[in-house]
């Protein structure tokens, strides 16, 4: 059975995702770590329901 490779999107919401969460644990707010990485707090919200596994 082959191997699933994921594709370029899926990467880069993920390690946004991780950055959003290593922000957040050094003391900022969600909505700072949002736009520390360059994104709104409602898109970051909206992706979060597709990469929620």
């Amino acid at each position: 059975m082959p191997r699933k490779r994921h594709k370029p999107e899926e990467i880069v919401a993920v390690r946004r995702k991780r950055q959003v969460d290593v922000l957040g644990s050094q003391g900022k707010s969600v909505a700072d770590a949002v736009r520390a990485i360059g994104m709104t707090e409602p898109r970051m919200t909206a992706g979060g329901r597709s990469l929620a596994g």
